[in-house]
């Protein structure tokens, strides 16, 4: 009797096939090690491995934070961090905790990105965008170019709870919300109305004048009981063309949810951000087990490569796995985002991806 060329080999991890395929020879076997232990090298690229002769070198240890954790964008996000501890504290569910915090921004005239007092478009109108997702149904609800509506983080609650739908957008949303209770507003401020006619001004003397304004809340939160969910609101891209809509609302760009991974959000340049379905790139990346910190900056890396050489990209991501690590990553110098948990309250700075050669 022959001996037997190859043991009973394990399924692989990765394709799910056992080694050797039947019927495999010496030539094909070596063939299909080769694909399994580049795929392994893979992973182990994303996770920092050491072992990994090619490897990156492994990155700090991701900080671990108790439950529940809030991790939101921006300075700003403080107090919104503080409010939705606040509402959990006092019994409130995760998604009301997301409503109530990203609230607190969007009613605060001195935030000029989100809500009430947000920058308007090129026609002097404010518009605004939201999302929220739900990780333990995996539910989510969003609405865009919401004028004369606050908080709209509200509006995308009751879209995900009280619709068949995902998305509503512009007077249908804003029809939406009023049918809601929803009270009728005029967001453009005084100071907001000052710099856009100073804006309109340089557009007429000196052409063009470049877009302001993109500091969205993307607010992200594990709860005691280790489930998932997050919100995001903006007003968007200053002065930007009526009928624009960036990555904010859109499920997968601005904001993603996975109950079982974790959950991730983006602020910046919207558009550079929507055409790479950037947030849902950052919770595939810990899902094949990288840190928060390590999967922000991947993804960052991943669209530097496919983005033009020397053109300005300004993206940011943050994100929360399952087992409380969270981190940060953005374009330039990093950007600062807001940390909360039980004792814990601050706005720290996340780590900086340089731009690709």
């Amino acid at each position: 009797m022959k001996p037997q060329l190859f043991p009973s080999f394990p399924k692989s991890p990765i394709t799910g096939q056992k080694f050797p395929p039947s019927g495999a020879n010496r030539r094909t076997f070596l063939k299909a090690s080769t694909a399994a232990v580049a795929s392994l090298c893979t992973v182990a690229h994303l996770t920092g491995c050491a072992s990994h002769p090619g490897s990156q070198q492994p990155t700090r240890s991701a900080k671990t934070a108790p439950r529940p954790l809030v991790v939101s964008t921006w300075p700003f996000g403080k107090p919104a961090n503080d409010k939705a501890l606040a509402t959990l504290q006092a019994g409130g569910s995760l998604l009301d905790a997301v409503v109530a915090s990203i609230t607190v921004t969007e009613l605060d005239l001195s935030v000029t990105s989100v809500g009430a007092g947000g920058t308007p478009n090129a026609d002097g109108v404010v518009s605004l965008d939201a999302c929220i997702m739900d990780g333990p149904t995996h539910q989510c609800g969003s609405v865009a170019g919401v004028e004369g509506i606050v908080p709209v983080i509200g509006v995308a609650r009751a879209v995900m709870e009280k619709t068949r739908h995902v998305l509503l957008v512009g007077d249908g949303a804003r029809r939406f919300a009023l049918q809601q209770g929803f009270q009728d507003s005029n967001l453009l401020t005084d100071s907001a109305r000052n710099h856009w006619l100073e804006w309109k001004q340089k557009q007429s003397s000196a052409g063009s004048a470049p877009p302001e304004g993109h500091d969205t809340i993307a607010l992200v939160i594990l709860g005691a009981d280790g489930d998932l969910v997050g919100g995001c609101s903006t007003s968007g891209l200053g002065y930007k063309l009526p009928g624009r809509v960036g990555d904010s609302p859109i499920i997968g760009s601005g904001l993603y949810v996975d109950n079982d991974v974790g959950a991730a959000g983006a602020t910046g340049v919207g558009e550079n951000i929507m055409r790479f379905c950037g947030s849902f790139q950052v919770v595939e990346l810990m899902r094949a087990g990288a840190s928060p910190a390590e999967a922000c900056a991947e993804t960052i890396r991943r669209i530097q490569k496919k983005h033009p050489s020397g053109a300005p990209l300004d993206i940011n991501f943050l994100a929360v796995d399952k087992q409380g690590r969270y981190g940060a990553a953005g374009t330039g110098k990093g950007f600062p985002y807001a940390v909360a948990y039980s004792g814990f309250s601050e706005v720290l700075q996340s780590d900086a991806v340089p731009p690709r050669p």
